[in-house]
Order: C-alpha cells, then sequence, then structure tokens
C-alpha cells in the first residue's frame, strides 16, 4: 500500500455551489482559507443548499484576490461579487444556528434570484472567528466553524469510496455507481489508507496541521445528486443505510478541527496520530 498521503484538496467558496480544486490551501482555525464565506438564503433568510435547490450544483464560484467571487451558471452572465464592506450584519439561519453575516448587495441577491426563481440573497461571513461556535459536545472552547455545515473541515478517503463503489455494485442500483468523490463534497481527500480506517481515528496530521477527528459526516439527499447534472438517483443512501449505519446517521468521511495554522499542499504526507 502507498503511504498516505493528501491525494486533492477542495475548496467551496459558496456554500452548497460548485468550488475548485487547489493544489495547496491554508488552514485556519474555522476551516481552509475562503471555504464557505459566503452562502445563500431565501425569503425568511435561511440557508439555501442543494437539498431543496439541487441545481446549485451547477453554480460555480471561482475566489478572487481579496476574496472577492465571479460566478457563473447555466443560463447566467458572470458576475463578481466583491467582499462587502463592514457594516451592518443580519441574522441568518444555518440548521439551528442564528448567524450574523453582511448582505453582499442587490446585484448579487438579484443574480441568484434569476438563477433559482425563488426569493434568495447572497450573505458574506464578516468575522468566522467568533460568529458561530461548533456543536460544544465535540469541539473545545473557542472552536468556530464558517458556513460549513458544522464542522471546520470534511475528510474522505479514496479507498472507502472504493469500498462502497465495490458495494454500490453488487446492489439493486448498480447502474447509478461508481460514484466520484465530488457527491461528498469534502475538503480534504487522502489516499493510501485502508477502507474504513478513518472510523477509529481521532488525531490526524495533514502536512504541518494537526487536526482532531470530531465525529463522522452524517450524510444526506445531496450525495444522490449528480453535481454535472443536478439529476438525484438512489445512491449512495441506499447503499450507505445497508453498510455504513450509525444509529440513525448514514455515515461517510469523518468532520476535522483544526489544531493548528498553516499551509497543506496535495502530495503532503498524512499521519494518525491516535
Amino acid at each position: 500500500m502507498l503511504k498516505p498521503a493528501l491525494q486533492s484538496i477542495h475548496l467551496y467558496p459558496v456554500k452548497s455551489i460548485a468550488g475548485s480544486g487547489p493544489g495547496e490551501a491554508v488552514v485556519e482555525p474555522w476551516g481552509l482559507a475562503g471555504d464557505r464565506r459566503w452562502l445563500v438564503v431565501d425569503g425568511d433568510r435561511r440557508m439555501l443548499t442543494q437539498r431543496p435547490q439541487p441545481k446549485l450544483a451547477l453554480a460555480a464560484a471561482e475566489q478572487l484576490a481579496g476574496g472577492g467571487l465571479r460566478l457563473t451558471a447555466p443560463g447566467m452572465p458572470p458576475l463578481t461579487v466583491e467582499v462587502p464592506a463592514p457594516g451592518e450584519t443580519v441574522p441568518v439561519e444555518v440548521w439551528k444556528d442564528k448567524v450574523e453575516a453582511v448582505p453582499a448587495g442587490r446585484a448579487a441577491h438579484d443574480w441568484f434570484r434569476g438563477y433559482l426563481g425563488v426569493e434568495a440573497e447572497l450573505v458574506y461571513l464578516d468575522a468566522p472567528e467568533m460568529r458561530r461556535p461548533v456543536d460544544p459536545v465535540y469541539s473545545r472552547p473557542g472552536d468556530t466553524v464558517s458556513f460549513a455545515d458544522g464542522f471546520p473541515l470534511l475528510l474522505t478517503t479514496t479507498s472507502s469510496l472504493d469500498a462502497l463503489n465495490s458495494l454500490i455494485a453488487q446492489g439493486d442500483h448498480a447502474d447509478e455507481g461508481p460514484l466520484p468523490m465530488n457527491r461528498f463534497r469534502p475538503n480534504v481527500v487522502v489516499d493510501g489508507t485502508a477502507p474504513w480506517a478513518e472510523d477509529e481515528w481521532r488525531s490526524v496530521r495533514v502536512g504541518e496541521v494537526v487536526f482532531d477527528v470530531a465525529k463522522p459526516c452524517s450524510r444526506c439527499v445531496v450525495t444522490t445528486t449528480d453535481q454535472r447534472s443536478a439529476e438525484r438517483g438512489k445512491e449512495p443512501l441506499r447503499t450507505l443505510a445497508r453498510h455504513r449505519r450509525f444509529g440513525d446517521r448514514l455515515v461517510f468521511g469523518q468532520n476535522l478541527i483544526p489544531r493548528g495554522v498553516g499551509t497543506i499542499r496535495v502530495g503532503d504526507p498524512f499521519e494518525i496520530l491516535d
């Protein structure tokens, strides 16, 4: 088996739309620099994701110097969005969390309204160091997170995806596989470990940065959404329900909390500390 190493890095500047796969990224206490600092919300300022709006998968955000965005989507003109100037914040809802965020401005709101056909706004997380704490059951006092579902980073492994795809191939919806890793929207993908070995990890190092392994990642309908077409199927949830059920949750990948800062790079060694 190959020595474990970081195979890829994934950044999603806007929660639930397509991002990029850079060769390196800066790890901040609340996640990768630039990851999920922007969020689309509905008319009640609740988060909008691929769960009710699968066509968000077809939109993309390119991060620009200074933290701004270039938005693209089928049938829409590209739009450049600058980081909003410091100013009045509005409360938005991410799951059960109330988070203060800065509206991105009318042009961005209109762009998403035009694309989705529903009331929508784009907002920016101006102060991730103070806006949203991580669930205290799984973290330390002072840990915070961006607009990610609950934790600063998500780790997956190529061996576990291979194992999952083998199980899908034996099931009732084999024609849907094999599934690509983008169904799971990870931040870091590790190669060279045994399938499902991550279930036992408690602390790991990627390059120069140490992470706590907080908890397994519960999976939802987004994983059944083809990220290239926005069409939905049955997998991987059918197979996860049969083989990867932890209590009432279907699990793939592990949530991470940084215990340091630094730069990680594709090819960096990966080490299991505990």
